[in-house]
């Protein structure tokens, strides 16, 4: 039962790292805005 413990807590250590990781970029990381503009041809169009 010990070892099924230590696995279970490693398991939840790696995922509470990736939950963390994932609120820190969503938090502090800011996207930077740009414009594209992309050319459809009317070929395939009705």
């Amino acid at each position: 039962m010990p070892t099924l413990t230590r696995l279970l807590s490693i398991i939840g250590m790696i995922v509470l790292g990736v939950v963390l990781s994932m609120y820190a970029l969503a938090t502090f990381v800011e996207p930077t805005p740009r414009q594209f503009h992309v050319e459809i041809s009317n070929d395939g169009l009705g």
